[in-house]
């Protein structure tokens, strides 16, 4: 029988088999207990009021509610909570976002098993902990870049293959504006078209082109 363990875990992934395989790996090392599991956000929190763990490991793309809102939820009633997202996103507005969000560490899913177990173990000790990756990327785009609220509307239509005018009337705005709004996400994103664009914006976080409804990658 195993010794009292140290670090309490609760596992959030919205994939049973990621999730349990994560489980397990976190429960192979004597100083863990992983104590819960949840498929969504909204239950993370739930779970994380009952449970109160040491640690959360959070999946961001969740349905429901995604982990970067439920990062912010639990945060907002628990300060001091610690969480690491373990993800497959790793664009910098992805590891922006949820930063901002408080988590204290930021893992991709391609991440060696002793990484993520080291990750737990730092961010426990009250640590903040990056992979080299997503610390990366994020220098390489850094200062940040920034879109306003209507240029990720305009986008996001872009994305679903609306042309200038559909997208005029669609958001009650004259076309000159939307080709202005173009044109600076063109210039943010350091793009030539909108099919570069769409591209880019997926690749660093800015749109989920799976959420999108009517967007088809064909």
């Amino acid at each position: 029988m195993k010794e009292a363990k140290e670090i309490r875990v609760l596992c959030v992934d919205d994939h049973p088999l990621m999730r349990e395989g994560i489980a397990a790996a976190i429960s192979a090392e004597d100083d863990f207990a992983v104590v819960g599991e949840a498929g969504d956000g909204q239950t993370a929190i739930t779970q994380y009021r009952r449970l109160k763990p040491d640690v959360v490991v959070m999946d961001l793309s969740m349905p429901k509610m995604d982990g970067v809102e439920a990062t912010i939820r639990i945060r907002r009633e628990f300060p001091t909570a610690r969480i690491v997202v373990l993800t497959t996103y790793g664009g910098d507005e992805d590891i922006h976002r949820a930063l901002e969000a408080g988590s204290c560490g930021y893992l991709l899913k391609d991440s060696a098993r002793r990484e993520l177990v080291q990750s737990i173990r730092d961010v426990h000790a009250g640590q903040r902990c990056i992979s080299a990756i997503a610390a990366t990327r994020l220098a390489k785009h850094t200062p940040r870049t920034l879109l306003s609220p209507r240029e990720l509307e305009i986008l996001q239509s872009v994305a679903k293959g609306l042309r200038n005018k559909e997208i005029a009337a669609l958001l009650g705005i004259v076309e000159d504006t939307v080709k202005m709004h173009i044109k600076n996400i063109f210039g943010k994103l350091a793009v030539q078209d909108r099919t570069q664009a769409v591209v880019s914006a997926s690749k660093r976080g800015f749109l989920k082109l799976e959420c999108i409804s009517g967007y088809s990658k064909e």
